[in-house]
């Protein structure tokens, strides 16, 4: 069912720090930050030649990745996500699975302007993953 890896996106509390060390140090081609209101944060993509890295800043007192930097205060490995060709598909397949779909349990945009959905950590291994449609 899962097709590519799209990217891996990691939680900071700084995301002009983290864009700052992948472009000037790692010399990546990184992305301008772009508000993603809906998710409660901004993201920056860095890009390689075989995936991305979604770096993630909280936006706003309740965006849903204050947790986990309250948790993790220096950040890390927020989500993993997988390709698919159809995620209402998917979605039916991981119900009927048993697995735990976040929020609504209905995809939503995400920041690629592509339907996603978010699959709950404890039904994967301890790693939250987003499915997202191609």
């Amino acid at each position: 069912m899962i097709g590519r890896l799209n990217h891996v996106a990691i939680a900071t509390p700084n995301i002009a720090e983290a864009a700052k060390v992948y472009r000037d140090v790692l010399g990546a081609k990184v992305s301008d930050p772009v508000p993603q209101p809906d998710h409660g944060v901004v993201t920056v993509f860095v890009e390689l030649p075989n995936t991305k890295i979604e770096l993630l800043e909280p936006l706003g007192a309740n965006s849903p990745i204050m947790s986990f930097l309250n948790k993790n205060p220096k950040g890390g490995i927020h989500h993993v996500c997988y390709e698919v060709e159809d995620i209402h598909a998917a979605c039916a397949k991981m119900r009927a699975e048993g697995a735990t779909i976040t929020g609504t349990g209905e995809p939503k945009i995400g920041a690629h302007g592509k339907p996603v959905i978010f699959l709950h950590p404890k039904d994967f291994n301890g790693t939250l993953i987003e499915l997202e449609q191609v």
